[in-house]
């Protein structure tokens, strides 16, 4: 599923961790990678993250260092399970797990509403399996596979209460060595009501004999990590704190997975959630103390418990490796999309065009019946914020085929906004920025508005169509100012600045779209050449 290389060296890249003195910064990733999860195999790190309803999904991250990662591949192409060819907003792929056993590459993960799944792959950046059904249960979430020592397989999960009744409680499952079923229905080995509410998200492993459950509790913003040690895989499991905010300016540092290095280090990778910014990728030191149990972070303190890091060494994997990062800017030669876009839904053939003249070419298709804003729009084409502060920039000949139809930039959330041509119904082009926000009681309708317009192009599109190049600019804390150019040089703010804002599980997300307003089917189009992304120095 691996996209082929285009030339975009050009565009620099965004938000660099390594420091270039054998030192890094968090976070390693200032995107929205949820959830993460990693494994060591070898000289190689692979990286997983929950993707919800955004397809394609489960993204593939690989590392050689463990600070410079790449996005690689998708281990799903489409959520092919009832009802997601259009947005549903915080289901799909939750919390996955991934792991290396008999040779093979394995991800279990669960939709909260349909059950437990698995996909294997030989290779990470290779095709993975199709979807296969562990277990139809709703509201058993986060599942994480472990191979014992003696052949016998176990699953450890969470429970989501929205869905089943069952909060704070961890429970481990017999399952088939192949991983294709459940062997039973599982004991509750860990209640952590009244000292470790909300825990979820476990990470299950076997070291020097012990079993241990790695799982974030206390909720995401404010939330610590817990660790459970016990020597049976059923336990009785003894819990500990190993990290926590403390005196860091880090909020809720917690789930994730660890890795061992040849060199005897330990190192844990987790999210921050930092609001629009999504959940943000942390790397952090981890030692272990006499007693066998893991310190994540720097223990200020004293007693056990590690406070993150900021800035750090790196990680000894006994060489160094060039900064990389994963890819943001596209400038739509390669013969498929870049791996940093995302659709909102199950993606269909006739929403997108490549062309090496015309570059992007999006259709303008209505609005899915009973849809009547972006808020329920599948073919937004969309991808994660990727640092504190940047400026998005891209190039739009528009060609429209009747009124309605229009196309442009859009930053997204619970609310949005979005720069746009449209037509009129005058046969006009207008240039507008205008604002949705969710309604509290549907998922497909959201208020929306115009901020500020003028008339583009008087007499219509010509046959060779109407080009305009639009940019949103967003700076800390994701206030975002867009703005407008006729020649790609002098650009003019158009509206307020707009306050980003989180989705449902997900930070912001900007990209492109195009769609007919009127619900008609149209044969117009957005032309888009490039979109160019540029981190801002605050």
């Amino acid at each position: 599923m691996a996209t082929s290389q285009s030339s975009l060296e050009k565009f620099e890249p965004i938000w660099v961790a390594d420091q270039g003195d054998g030192t890094y910064r968090n976070p390693i990733l200032h995107a929205d990678y949820s959830d993460p999860d990693v494994i060591r195999v070898g000289d190689d790190f692979y990286m997983t993250a929950s993707s919800f309803s955004h397809t394609p999904g489960l993204p593939i991250l690989h590392s050689k260092d463990l600070v410079n990662w790449k996005l690689v591949n998708y281990a799903i192409e489409r959520l092919d399970l009832p009802g997601y060819d259009v947005p549903l907003h915080g289901k799909g792929v939750w919390a996955p797990s991934i792991r290396y056993h008999d040779n093979k590459y394995w991800i279990f993960f669960s939709t909260p509403d349909e059950g437990i799944f698995m996909t294997t792959a030989t290779h990470p950046e290779g095709t993975w399996s199709p979807l296969h059904l562990v277990h139809e249960v709703k509201g058993w979430i986060d599942p994480c596979p472990l191979w014992d020592d003696d052949g016998h397989a176990y699953l450890v999960h969470a429970f989501a209460n929205s869905r089943c009744g069952i909060k704070s409680k961890l429970q481990v499952c017999r399952m088939a060595s192949d991983g294709s079923r459940l062997l039973d229905e599982g004991m509750i080995v860990f209640d952590g009501t009244e000292h470790h509410p909300t825990i979820e998200g476990p990470k299950f492993y076997k070291r020097d004999g012990d079993y241990y459950i790695f799982a974030p509790a206390g909720g995401v913003k404010p939330g610590w990590q817990t660790v459970l040690r016990s020597k049976q895989v059923f336990g009785p499991y003894e819990d500990r704190i190993v990290m926590h905010q403390g005196s860091s300016s880090i909020n809720g540092p917690h789930q994730g997975g660890y890795v061992e290095l040849d060199s005897g280090e330990s190192w844990f990778i987790h999210f921050q959630d930092r609001d629009a910014y999504g959940r943000i990728v942390h790397l952090q030191p981890m030692q272990w103390d006499e007693q066998g149990w893991p310190v994540i972070g720097l223990d200020q303190e004293g007693h056990g418990t590690g406070e993150p890091v900021i800035v750090h060494k790196k990680p000894d994997v006994g060489s160094t490796h060039p900064v990389i990062v994963p890819e943001v800017s596209d400038d739509f030669t390669a013969d498929r999309l870049g791996l940093q876009w995302q659709w909102q839904a199950n993606p269909q053939p006739e929403w997108a065009d490549l062309s090496p003249e015309q570059g992007l070419i999006l259709h303008t298709l209505p609005y899915p019946e009973g849809v009547q804003s972006l808020f329920g729009v599948p073919q937004l084409l969309m991808q994660k914020l990727p640092a504190s502060a940047f400026e998005a920039t891209t190039q739009l000949t528009f060609h429209p085929k009747q009124a309605g139809d229009q196309a442009g930039l859009v930053l997204f959330g619970d609310a949005y906004a979005y720069l746009c041509l449209t037509q009129t119904e005058e046969g006009n082009i207008r240039l507008s920025l205008n604002r949705g926000e969710k309604q509290r009681n549907s998922d497909l309708h959201a208020d929306e508005w115009q901020e500020e317009g003028l008339d583009w192009k008087g007499e219509g599109s010509t046959a060779s169509g109407s080009t305009i190049h639009l940019r949103l600019t967003l700076i800390e804390p994701a206030h975002v100012q867009f703005s407008w150019s006729e020649d790609g040089v002098s650009y003019t703010p158009i509206g307020t600045t707009f306050a980003a804002t989180t989705a449902l599980w997900v930070g912001a997300k900007m990209g492109l779209f195009a769609i007919n307003t009127k619900s008609e089917p149209s044969a117009g189009r957005g032309e888009y050449r490039y979109f160019a992304v540029k981190e801002i120095q605050e």
